[in-house]
């Protein structure tokens, strides 16, 4: 009985030793070459963008051809392909995100080169350039009748040359004040 075990673990080695083959280490690699240290590492180009699906066939000529027709419609139709696709298709419309109670920066109303807008200009100021000496008194009679001062005040602001008349008035008002020191001999403008 000794015997047979005996047997039978010999077996075992030959035909565990077919199938690992012989059972030995190495120590080295013989393909090993040392790196030089004076080399400098290669360096390798990187492609513009990484596509993991690698070239992709060019477009059918159907879709180069639904292309060409999109490009070809004036500006009106083609922003409406984009709501019309989304309702043919049946896409949700996106929510707005809640940003209640997060601290988001600037606020968010504001692009990062937000140009003014121009508002129309509403109110107007008009001011007394210069007038001629032989009409200063009828200058003096208009500038009085427009800013309600007495007579010393309105010759004081007439002497004063230039000087801002009225503020914060409309157009038709300031061209009205405008024409009639023009009649009266003087000259004045609206800023």
């Amino acid at each position: 009985m000794k015997h047979i075990a005996f047997v039978r673990s010999l077996r075992a080695c030959t035909t565990l030793s077919r199938i690992n083959g012989p059972l030995q280490i190495r120590l080295f690699q013989h393909d090993f070459v040392p790196r030089d240290p004076k080399t400098k590492p290669k360096r390798y180009k990187y492609p513009p963008f990484y596509d993991p699906y690698g070239p992709r066939p060019p477009p059918a000529d159907k879709i180069v051809q639904l292309a060409e027709r999109i490009i070809a419609l004036p500006p009106e139709e083609r922003r409406q392909i984009g709501p019309s696709l989304h309702e043919r298709l049946r896409h949700p419309k996106l929510q707005p995100i809640s940003t209640e109670g997060m601290d988001m920066g600037p606020s968010g109303d504001q692009g990062p080169l937000k140009v003014e807008e121009k508002k129309e200009k509403t109110a107007f100021d008009v001011k007394l350039e210069k007038y001629d000496a032989v009409s200063k008194i009828k200058v003096i009679k208009e500038v009085r009748a427009f800013t309600n001062l007495g007579l010393k005040e309105a010759k004081d602001l007439v002497e004063k040359v230039p000087v801002l008349l009225k503020q914060g008035v409309t157009k038709e008002e300031a061209n009205d004040m405008i024409d009639k020191i023009k009649a009266a001999g003087g000259v004045a403008i609206m800023e």
